[in-house]
């Protein structure tokens, strides 16, 4: 069982989702920042998100590089 996820600011949760939901593998860049391990980032994710978006991140991080690239979110 993973760790519990420490106490982070709204910025900092924010700043996690983006980076995990950018194309590149996640986890080395979310440990990278904010010092999470993947099974903390899974955690924050499942409570953070929407039920709906944590699905789909779940089956972007197992696609293939080039699929979840085609369905990375806007960004404005």
């Amino acid at each position: 069982m993973a760790k519990t996820v420490p106490r982070l600011t709204a910025a900092q949760i924010q700043e996690v989702i983006a980076v995990a939901w950018d194309d590149r593998p996640p986890f080395a860049a979310v440990l990278r920042s904010h010092g999470l391990s993947p099974g903390q980032v899974v955690q924050l994710l499942k409570r953070e998100l929407t039920p709906n978006a944590y699905k789909v991140w779940v089956a972007r991080t197992k696609a293939p590089p080039s699929a979840a690239a085609g369905r990375a979110p806007s960004r404005k």
